[in-house]
C-alpha cells in the first residue's frame, strides 16, 4: 500500500473507539444454538477458546470457527452461535449468568456437560464501535471481519490469541479483567488491518484509499478540517486542475468536494460534542466556523439536531449509565 494511503488510514483510524461495554465467557455443549440480537452501532467480538463452533450471520452465511479463531461482526447485526446448522436456537439472555467482574459475566449455555464430549468455550464482548463520526467507512465494512487474515501481517496477533486462549481456560484471578482488555486490542488489529489493507473490495469513497494522487487531497482534508479549503486549494494538493479534480472526486466518494468537507466536520462535531464533552463554541472554531450560529445551522441541516440537543441527549444518557 502506497505510503499516502498508510496516511490516510492513519487519520481515519485517529479517532476510533473499540471499547467493550459487555462481555461473556459462554460454556457451551452440544447441541447448542445460542442467538444474538442485533445492536446497532456497536459491534460484536467472539474469540472461540475451544472449539470448533459455528456461527450463522444474519444473511445465513456460515462459518467453522476453531480452537484460537476470532471474529468482529463490525455492524452489530444479529447472529447465532451452533454446534450443527440445524440446531434450534435460543436467546443468550435466555441462559444462566453469573457475574464475574465489572462488565464481564459468565454464561452456561448447556442442558449439561457430557463428560466424553468437552464443552465448547467462547469469550464474546459487545463493543461500542465509533471511528471519530466515520461512518461511511463502518458501513462500508463487511458483515464479518476474521483475524486469521491478519496473521502475515500482523505476527503479534497470535501471541495475543494464545494469551486469550489461556486465560479463557485457566480462570487466574484477573482472568476476566486480561481477556476484556486483550478483547478490545484484538478487535481494533482486525479493524485496522482491514483499512490498511485497503478495505478489502469495498467500492465508492474508499477506493480513495487505493488511488495516491486523491487520497493526498483527502489526507489534507482530514488532518486540516477547520482549514478554508476551496476546490482550487484541493486540486493543488491533488496536483490537478480544478475541474480533474472535482470530476474526480464526485466519481469516486459520490459527492463534491464542499459536500464531503460539511460531513467530515459534522462527524468530527459529532464526536467532539457527544463522546469528548467539547464546549459547542470550541468545536465551531476548530472546524473552521466563524460564528455559533452558522455552524448551528451546518451542525442540523446535516446531523437532524441542534449541538445543544446532543449535548442534552449525551447526559441524559451518561446519567443513566451512571445509575445502572
Amino acid at each position: 500500500m502506497p505510503a499516502e494511503t498508510h496516511d490516510l488510514a492513519s487519520e481515519l483510524l485517529s479517532g476510533m473507539r473499540l471499547l467493550g461495554v459487555q462481555y461473556r465467557r459462554i460454556e457451551l455443549a452440544a447441541p447448542f444454538g445460542v442467538g444474538f440480537d442485533s445492536a446497532p452501532g456497536r459491534a460484536q467480538f467472539h474469540f472461540v477458546s475451544r472449539g470448533p463452533v459455528m456461527l450463522r450471520t444474519h444473511s445465513g452465511r456460515f462459518y467453522v470457527l476453531n480452537t484460537g479463531d476470532a471474529l468482529l461482526l463490525p455492524h452489530g447485526t444479529d447472529h447465532v452461535l451452533l454446534s450443527s446448522p440445524d440446531v434450534p436456537c435460543q436467546d443468550v439472555h435466555a441462559f444462566s449468568s453469573t457475574p464475574v467482574c465489572g462488565n464481564v459475566c459468565c454464561v452456561k449455555a448447556c442442558a449439561q456437560e457430557s463428560p466424553d464430549e468437552p464443552a465448547a468455550l467462547v469469550f464474546s464482548g459487545c463493543m461500542e464501535f465509533d471511528l471519530g463520526g466515520m461512518q461511511m467507512l463502518v458501513s462500508a465494512m463487511p458483515e464479518v471481519l476474521l483475524a486469521d487474515t491478519l496473521m502475515h501481517k500482523y505476527p503479534e496477533v497470535q501471541p495475543m490469541l494464545e494469551a486469550m486462549e489461556r486465560e479463557s481456560l485457566s480462570r487466574r484471578a484477573g482472568y476476566a479483567s486480561i481477556l476484556s482488555r486483550l478483547a478490545d486490542v484484538v478487535a481494533s488489529f482486525i479493524v485496522r488491518g482491514w483499512v490498511e489493507s485497503g478495505c478489502g473490495d469495498a467500492g465508492g469513497w474508499l477506493q480513495a484509499l487505493r488511488d495516491p494522487r486523491l487520497g493526498k487531497a483527502l489526507v489534507a482534508l482530514h488532518r486540516e478540517p477547520g482549514k478554508n479549503w476551496t476546490v482550487a486549494k484541493l486540486a493543488a494538493e491533488m496536483g490537478s486542475s480544478r475541474s480533474v479534480f472535482a470530476e474526480r472526486f464526485l466519481a469516486v466518494t459520490g459527492m463534491t468536494p464542499v459536500r464531503y468537507l460539511t460531513e467530515l466536520r459534522m462527524q468530527l462535531a459529532v464526536q467532539w460534542i457527544g463522546r469528548d464533552g467539547e464546549a459547542i463554541e470550541t468545536v465551531a472554531w476548530r472546524l473552521g466556523y466563524g460564528s455559533l450560529a452558522a455552524f448551528s445551522r451546518a451542525f442540523k441541516r446535516t446531523v437532524g439536531k441542534t449541538p445543544g440537543a446532543l449535548r442534552a441527549e449525551q447526559s441524559q444518557r451518561n446519567t443513566t449509565q451512571m445509575a445502572v
